[in-house]
């Protein structure tokens, strides 16, 4: 029986501390000589201004109250004009005990509703940027008031997940309570009336900036009311009528940008727009299908306007911008940023731009939609690469999001496109991601993080991270105290763990421990974590060392913490795939006997088999398997409810998948190793769905099937049951036609033990008639059994040396046997001193067949005991009237 380590690539949603290295302010100089004695009070106060910058609000608002001194320090204004709600929990009674800070806040980032509400109690009344994101379930009511308590907006961004529950009422609030509103960029709304869009036009004057995306239906008419609109995007807005766009948009006096991407904008409306409005400078055109399907479009006859379009080169339309263009290559983006002279104009187009770009880049890597190789490879990665060294954070988190999504083909099963990835990487971008990984700002150290476990599940991807350090990095950011960090970095370090290469890195980068430290720290309500956090366990427990590191780092009682308790699938799932891993190295540590020491580990185990996923009772099966091969845990399991809640797992996984089927049989397997145990699975109608198992069509579900009935026919009573449900026929199947040698061996051991007699014996116990209907079926069985053992003795043999072996039971015969029939898989089986009497006793059963069955199974597995047995009986070798060291009669050497 072989215990299976299992590792498995981590599912990856599209979204995924040492302290973190900060390029900003620096590694050297922070962290004193740990000898010397040292008053933190006496940093002159910007140095302490600067470490506080450097927190998530959180961690400023601990750290100062550590002093006095800090706590003046900690309320400085220039630390709370903006404020990052999204990494931590917000409610009102957080927002009110932070009230007092935001006197002078001006910008605040938020995620979700229950933070949008949470806003109205920071009284930051002089609020001029809000921006938020997971925005499905704020309600017309939450905006309303939040845009009614802060007059002096300026800045109102939602999205890019679609606002579904707010509707034009609340739009109207915004325009009727923010008259200074400038920018206005809202994703998801189902219907934008004529009456909004009027009412932002009459009361907003200085609305320059506005974008409705991804919305249902907007009033094109309306918008072209809006004089003192700059920058305009409709992008992913269904339901456009492009005719009227065409004739009244191009009328709108300031308008410099427009972009329509992932629209079904035409080229009548594209040329029309650019040959008559004469203020538009720049019309972005990404992922339109319409207008890419028109071979015939021209853009070079628009002299001074900007199309971007999947068939344009973007680089070399954005260095168009500018007035020297041979200055400006492939970086334009980074070579505009380093420009000594700006021009305030372009500067304003290029950071609209930045923008629109990595919004819509991140919408089409999301839909994928197919025929897009080329761009990615040529233009889409470059771009994003670029796009991650802008000056505004919410661009940099996007462009890191959309590299993290576009490589993603099959999130479900963790496919990626390698060709990407490693565009990616030839690109210089893991050095990239990994230098946004560094960072401060956690926003960026999660989406970076993100982006580089998906990447990594790319071979050589995860090599280009190791080398550069990744892994070390990671290892960090999984000790954040920000859970959206700790769990993509979780995420990265599972990935990175299914490279055999990359375990012991991860472990001497303190990667163990951090994950651990992870489970307890999140044990509840953050299942994202603890799935990453287990599943990276799981890969690195299939390492030998690695699997003793879990252990220290109380990695097995965490674990068993989460197969208890978690109610999520995919933790439960990888909570027990970790255990099983643990329980894989019995023989060459103590972690088998651990975990089923640890309180409550069987039982959660065994009732973790219940559960109505199958991922979850495969790998409790398998963890149950491999935890059988002790003495002790074995018994246990039994005692747990074991022996039921398998056999009800094998009667029900007829169509389940090879995986599960192969671990249901195993840990019948194994606990059939014990005769109690063997016994109890037969009389709880265990040999029916092993039958069902061994008629498989996998080779590993053979095996362990099987392995199972080998064991159960051990028994005389389940020998029968075996016959009686029909078992001969399948094990016959197995023994003649199997794949696997394994299950062929095992097959027809299993047939040897039922037909060696003590099968008859027990038939005959029970009443006449039964015993003549039995006996006659047994008789059939019987031959058909013998037939198909000998013709396998036959596959692996000369039967003359078997004669030999069998007649003689000299080491000499048995070794040249073993050479001949040697089944490798066979040295990992273990046998009872039973078993051993059992074959002892069949070489000299009359059945020729059956003693070269019992030669042939004593040749490959016992080859050592025989000869340990007989090397000292020097006569032993002649004596013919002995069939083996029980029964010899020359000396007392060698008998048992």
């Amino acid at each position: 029986m072989n215990r299976r380590v299992r590792q498995k690539v981590a599912k990856k949603s599209k979204e995924k501390v040492g302290l973190p290295s900060n390029p900003e302010i620096g590694d050297v100089g922070l962290c004193p000589d740990s000898n010397e004695d040292v008053d933190w009070t006496s940093l002159p106060d910007d140095t302490v201004i600067q470490l506080f910058s450097c927190l998530n609000y959180r961690d400023r608002a601990s750290l100062s109250s550590a002093c006095k001194t800090w706590r003046v320090l900690g309320l400085s204004s220039c630390l709370w004009t903006s404020l990052d709600l999204r990494a931590h929990k917000c409610d009102p009674g957080m927002a009110v005990s932070l009230a007092s800070r935001c006197v002078n806040l001006q910008k605040i980032r938020f995620r979700g509703a229950e933070s949008a509400d949470a806003i109205i109690h920071l009284q930051a009344r002089n609020l001029r940027e809000i921006s938020g994101d997971y925005c499905r379930k704020i309600t017309d009511a939450t905006l309303s008031m939040i845009v009614a308590r802060h007059e002096a907006l300026e800045t109102l961004q939602l999205g890019p997940d679609f606002c579904e529950k707010v509707s034009s009422d609340a739009i109207k609030a915004v325009a009727f309570c923010c008259p200074k509103l400038k920018k206005l960029r809202l994703s998801g709304l189902r219907d934008v009336t004529a009456d909004v869009i009027n009412a932002l036009a009459k009361h907003c004057p200085n609305l320059i900036d506005i974008g409705f995306l991804d919305c249902l239906k907007v009033d094109e008419a309306a918008l072209g009311n809006v004089v003192s609109v700059i920058f305009l995007s409709v992008a992913g807005t269904s339901n456009m009528k492009w005719g009227v766009v065409s004739h009244l948009w191009h009328k709108l006096p300031k308008l410099i940008g427009l972009d329509v991407s992932r629209t079904d904008i035409g080229p009548s409306a594209v040329s029309r727009l650019l040959s008559l409005s004469p203020s538009l400078k720049v019309l972005c055109a990404l992922n339109c299908p319409v207008l890419e399907a028109d071979n015939t479009f021209s853009v070079n006859k628009y002299k001074g306007k900007l199309l971007l379009a999947l068939f344009t080169d973007i680089f070399k339309g954005l260095a168009s911008l500018f007035a020297d263009t041979t200055k400006m290559g492939k970086n334009v983006l980074l070579e505009w940023r380093n420009l000594k002279t700006k021009d305030k104009n372009v500067d304003e187009i290029m950071t609209w731009l930045e923008w629109i770009l990595s919004h819509t880049l991140l919408r089409t890597a999301e839909s994928n939609p197919q025929g897009l190789d080329v761009f990615w490879l040529k233009l889409g990665a470059p771009v994003l690469l670029s796009l991650m060294q802008s000056s505004q954070e919410e661009v940099q988190e996007r462009a890191a999001t959309g590299l993290a999504t576009f490589v993603v083909i099959d999130d479900e099963n963790a496919s990626i496109d390698c060709g990407r990835a490693e565009a990616v990487m030839r690109d210089g971008g893991i050095r990239l991601l990994l230098n946004l990984a560094k960072s401060w700002r956690e926003g960026l150290q999660s989406e970076a993080a993100k982006a580089v476990a998906n990447l990594s599940v790319n071979a050589n991807v995860a090599k280009a991270v190791a080398e550069e350090g990744g892994i070390e990095i990671l290892a960090g950011l999984a000790r954040s105290m920000n859970r959206l960090v700790a769990e993509e970095a979780a995420g990265g370090l599972w990935n990175l763990s299914v490279g055999e290469e990359h375990k012991g890195a991860i472990a001497e980068a303190g990667g163990v421990k951090a994950l651990v430290d992870l489970i307890f720290k999140w044990s509840s309500g953050s299942d994202g974590v603890l799935e990453r956090a287990a599943g990276a366990l799981a890969n690195l427990a299939a390492d030998d060392k690695c699997s003793m590191e879990v252990a220290l780092a109380g990695g097995v009682h965490a674990l068993v913490m989460l197969a208890r308790n978690c109610k999520s699938e995919g933790v439960q799932e990888q909570a027990a795939r970790a255990l099983a891993n643990l329980a894989a190295h019995g023989d060459s540590n103590s972690n088998n006997a651990a975990v089923g020491q640890e309180a409550g580990a069987l039982e959660a185990l065994v009732q973790l088999t219940r559960s109505l996923h199958e991922g979850v009772r495969q790998e409790a099966a398998g963890a149950l398997w491999n935890l059988s091969f002790d003495d002790r845990n074995r018994e246990a399991i039994a005692a747990a409810g074991g022996v039921e809640a398998l056999v009800a797992l094998a009667q029900s996984c007829a169509n389940a998948s090879p995986g599960l089927q192969e671990r249901a049989a195993g840990a019948l397997w194994g606990l059939s190793v014990s005769e109690a145990n063997s016994i109890a699975i037969g009389q709880e109608g265990g040999v029916a769905p092993l039958i069902a198992l061994a008629r498989s069509e996998a080779e590993d579900v053979h095996e362990t099937a099987a392995g199972a009935l080998w064991n159960l026919a051990f028994n005389p009573g389940n020998a029968l049951r075996i016959v009686e449900e029909g078992g001969v026929p399948a094990l016959v199947d197995l023994c003649s036609s199997s794949v696997s040698k394994m299950a062929r061996f095992m097959a027809a051991l299993a047939l040897a033990y039922m037909f060696d007699g003590r099968m008859d014996e027990f038939a005959l116990t029970g009443t006449s008639t039964e015993s003549t209907s039995k006996r006659v079926n047994l008789d059939g069985a019987r031959r058909m059994a013998l037939k198909h053992i000998e013709a396998f003795v036959l596959t692996f043999t000369n039967p003359q040396a078997f004669a030999t072996a069998a007649a003689s039971s000299a080491p000499a015969a048995l070794a040249q046997v073993t050479e001949r029939a040697r089944i490798q898989e066979a040295g990992h089986l273990r046998c009872s001193g039973a078993e051993i009497g059992r074959f002892v006793a069949m070489l000299r059963n009359p059945s020729s067949i059956l003693k070269a069955c019992a030669a042939f199974r004593s040749s490959p597995v016992y080859h050592s005991w025989w000869t340990a047995c007989f090397a000292p009986c020097e006569s032993h070798a002649e004596c013919r009237s002995c069939t083996g060291p029980a029964s010899c009669s020359c000396c007392s050497n060698c008998t048992t």
